[in-house]
């Protein structure tokens, strides 16, 4: 592949996606990493995505697994009742594609090598790691990975570094980002990493309002609930 466009985390903002979808441009796939559903637009912005066909590669968030497995009690976690809204804003078909979807995408991306793309961590769909996580810490999530790079989300960070040979990149949220400046956030990749930031009309999310944080509050915030 030449270019890949990352999508992460759209939680539901239709016209987040729309802006981004506007400037993918001549992109050869799109890889939508997880967390799809929540906020106004849960069913819309799935049948927006489906809509691409075979131009999109799936990842299954955490978001997506919990709609059928209830999650355990954690200190960050879904707002009451926010999964029962979910699920009865989604049809049954809908649920059952959105948790039957990879958790593991490769691809050979041109410029890049072997890309790993996950939700959150090669190991699983919660772990964090935000661009305070120790280089320690993050060497032990990556070991054993042999890709050359690894393509996450779930914190909603944006974030590119190395660790031990091996290109870590978090994409950030198109819907929700926890960044400086408003925004939808995407990695555009091939034959580099570009982090990218698109604006949108906000007024079109009819008064829904999500969390924000900025980069540093968010991340110092997710460290704090590392328990290694």
């Amino acid at each position: 592949m030449k270019r890949v466009a990352a999508l992460y985390d759209v939680h539901g903002n239709l016209p987040a996606l729309e802006a981004v979808l506007a400037e993918v441009g001549d992109a050869d796939l799109i890889v939508v990493g997880g967390d799809v559903v929540g906020g106004p637009f849960p069913a819309e912005t799935v049948e927006r995505l489906r809509d691409l066909g075979d131009r999109v590669r799936w990842l299954r968030g955490n978001a997506e697994r919990e709609l059928v497995e209830q999650p355990p009690p954690r200190e960050v976690g879904p707002p009451p009742g926010e999964l029962e809204r979910l699920r009865a804003a989604l049809t049954d078909e809908q649920i059952d594609f959105l948790y039957g979807l990879p958790e593991r995408v490769e691809l050979d991306v041109e410029g890049l090598g072997r890309v790993l793309f996950c939700h959150a961590t090669p190991q699983n769909d919660l772990d964090i790691v935000t661009p305070l996580t120790p280089e320690e810490r993050l060497r032990r999530i990556l070991e054993g990975v042999t890709v050359d790079a690894v393509v996450a989300g779930h914190t909603h960070i944006q974030e590119d570094r190395r660790v031990g040979g091996v290109r870590w990149v978090n994409a950030g949220s198109v819907g929700m980002p926890y960044e400086d400046e408003p925004g939808a956030c995407w990695a555009l990749l091939g034959p580099e990493v570009e982090l990218r930031r698109t604006e949108y009309d906000a007024t079109k999310l009819g008064g829904y309002e999500y969390p924000q944080a900025s980069r540093q509050e968010a991340a110092e915030y997710f460290e704090s609930l590392v328990r290694d």
